[in-house]
């Protein structure tokens, strides 16, 4: 995933389908810097982790 379509999803007040080795995830925060984002799984909210941008797929 690119990183404007990762804060336009992050900023958005919209679910938007995304996954992280095939679990949908939340984006909480995207790092342009570093090229990563701040997520967790949709069913486990306490399990944040920060993961490379490439690694997040759209559906």
């Amino acid at each position: 995933m690119n990183t404007q379509r990762a804060k336009e999803i992050a900023a958005s007040p919209v679910m938007a389908n995304v996954t992280h080795e095939g679990v949908p995830i939340y984006i909480q925060y995207v790092d342009e810097k570093t090229e990563t984002a701040r997520i967790y799984p949709l069913n486990q909210p306490e399990n944040e982790q920060n993961v490379p941008l490439h690694s997040l797929l759209e559906h």
